[in-house]
């Protein structure tokens, strides 16, 4: 068990409009209810970065996606001893969204600090080894259930800890931050004090297989199955299908400066989504028709989209006159019925075949979404009259269309769907 000494003085801070305890140590204290806010004193730009990520916003408290998900099959993520509403059991989703809860089968996020902030620093850098998603008895063992955990904080291998106490001033150690002069380390094992504030010893060992592999992200987003079994989620699947060597962090963890970038970004950042895909419009004039091609590239490792299977991407083509007036369009408003092609989507379904919610489904609907490494093009015919640019724009969404009005309680930049490419032609 880990332990570390009592440290005086309580720092209250605002999390998600409520008070919460940033650091609160007496007696013997688990790993798991370390704060960020603890690493951040060394690990500044760090912790910046993971703020702002989806990791520390991943539970109900604080992505309200996953919240209304949760309230609706579980219940309040303020409440000790709720079940999920379907098995009576504890909700498998906090092993993946509030991982430190998890580990003391809490539902309460709000009881402390380490819970309520999802994926924290401790989540990940206790994860001592990968055993896979697939228990011995055949059934999923997902998020924290699918590794052997520490009670020392896993490293990348780069030092080792006679190391580590000469280097206690290094940019590089301490995340950019460390210009001041030497800072005293308690990665050594031993409590140091930092700014005023005694920090518990952290001690850490070597991990390269764990940290610099994508085996730390995939006991979460490997595959995700619903009650009746159905796949919900399974970049782990497509990642493999894709038979490529380049490891997750590699595109969600790039290093620059020394640094990992721990804002982790994925469909929630525009950035990311952009680079993505290649997506690029041509026309040909053919007799009095327009022959428009529309090539989408996916650059990734993984279908686009992957993840949650709410989210989905939409073509709309529409050509111009010289006065900017549209004289032909794909679809009017979104292509899912009147131009499938355009609407790339993992669907569920019933029995029936019938489109269903993520809980409810059967069975798995028509996959349209671009494969690992896809290269697709579209061909339209356009009638020539008057037309002097066609314009393509793709569109990402977090959200199925139909989802998004029923969710109108969510904020706008949740549901509206975000223009990830565009591409002329001009004739």
């Amino acid at each position: 068990m880990f332990t570390k000494k009592k440290v005086t003085g309580l720092v209250l801070t605002s999390v998600a409009g409520w008070l919460c305890l940033v650091f609160q140590v007496s007696g013997a204290e688990s790993i798991h209810h370390i704060s960020s806010e603890t690493c951040k004193t060394c690990h500044k730009e760090v912790f910046k970065q993971w703020k702002e990520s989806m990791h520390a916003n991943s539970t109900a408290l604080s992505d309200p996606i996953h919240g209304t998900f949760y309230r609706n099959v579980a219940g309040e993520p303020t409440e000790e001893g709720v079940l999920h509403k379907a098995s009576q059991k504890y909700p498998v989703c906090l092993n993946c969204h509030a991982p430190n809860a998890a580990r003391d089968k809490s539902t309460k996020l709000d009881a402390n600090v380490a819970y309520s902030e999802g994926v924290n620093c401790v989540a990940c850098h206790t994860l001592k080894s990968y055993n896979g998603i697939q228990a011995p008895d055949g059934k999923l063992q997902l998020g924290i259930k699918a590794y052997e955990l520490a009670d020392k904080i896993q490293g990348p291998g780069r030092y080792s800890n006679r190391a580590l106490s000469k280097l206690a001033a290094s940019n590089d150690l301490f995340g950019g931050d460390a210009a001041e002069g030497s800072k005293p380390n308690p990665h050594l094992g031993e409590p140091v004090m930092m700014d005023g504030q005694e920090i518990p010893a952290l001690p850490m060992e070597s991990n390269p297989k764990q940290t610099k592999t994508s085996d730390a992200c995939m006991g979460c987003h490997d595959q995700r199955n619903n009650p009746h079994g159905v796949p919900l989620c399974q970049t782990g699947n497509e990642y493999t299908m894709s038979d490529s060597k380049v490891n997750c962090l590699s595109c969600h963890m790039p290093v620059s400066s020394g640094i990992a970038d721990h804002s982790m970004g994925g469909g929630h950042d525009l950035t990311i989504l952009q680079r993505s895909v290649v997506f690029d419009v041509t026309a040909e004039k053919n007799g009095d028709k327009l022959v428009a091609k529309v090539l989408m590239l996916n650059q990734q490792p993984h279908s686009l989209p992957t993840g949650a299977p709410f989210r989905n991407i939409h073509m709309l083509l529409t050509a111009y006159d010289k006065d900017g007036n549209p004289l032909w369009k794909n679809a009017e408003g979104h292509p899912g019925e009147t131009d499938p092609q355009a609407y790339l989507v993992y669907a569920l379904a019933n029995d029936e075949g019938k489109p269903a919610s993520p809980p409810t489904a059967t069975k798995l609907g028509k996959d349209t979404r671009l494969k690992p490494h896809e290269s697709r093009t579209l061909v339209y015919e356009i009638p020539a009259k008057d037309v002097v640019l066609v314009r393509g724009e793709l569109y990402y969404s977090l959200l199925w269309p139909g989802l998004a009005k029923q969710f109108d309680h969510l904020p706008e930049d949740l549901t509206s769907p975000k223009l990830i490419a565009s591409s002329e032609a001009s004739l």
